[in-house]
């Protein structure tokens, strides 16, 4: 057994401890892991401080997504209300026109109509005079008979035109 190779392994490795010890080997070697494990659990807390402020800023990404969204279907809403405003003040000034076209026409036809039968009576009422005076003249003669005449076709007029 004391030839053994393990056994020399063993003792050396014993040998070795027993120095490093000495020398404070296994203090730097906690101390090393110490530090390392202090860096990893700084490094945890930034990722995980990082990860919160992740999460802050999609919250706030999707707050804003939200809101732009709701400003957008306002927006849409009232230019949907504007636009059929639109539409129903251009109905109704369409509407408007129209019925001043049609008063204006209508006007216009009484205005001709009232034309029409001033004139026919204007050609009817010089028919009748031009009647009656060829009437009385091949009835009635003389100068008398011709001041009759004037006066009675100046009242006819006169008559006719009223």
């Amino acid at each position: 057994m004391l030839f053994d190779a393990e056994f020399w392994v063993a003792v050396a490795f014993v040998v070795f401890c027993g120095i490093a010890w000495k020398m404070g080997l296994f203090d730097q070697i906690i101390g090393g892991l110490d530090k390392r494990g202090e860096r990893v659990r700084k490094e945890l807390d930034e990722a995980r401080r990082l990860r919160e402020e992740a999460q802050a800023v999609l919250a706030d990404y999707q707050r804003r997504r939200s809101e732009a969204e709701r400003e957008a279907a306002e927006i849409v809403a009232n230019a949907r209300a504007e636009a059929e405003a639109a539409a129903a003040e251009g109905h109704a000034r369409l509407n408007e026109f129209v019925a001043r076209r049609t008063k204006a026409a209508e006007t216009k036809i009484a205005q001709a109509e009232a034309q029409a039968a001033a004139e026919v009576r204007a050609a009817a009422a010089e028919a009748a005079v031009r009647v009656s005076e060829t009437i009385l003249r091949e009835k009635v003669s003389g100068d008398a008979a011709q001041d009759l005449v004037r006066r009675s076709l100046g009242e006819v007029r006169t008559r006719l035109r009223a």
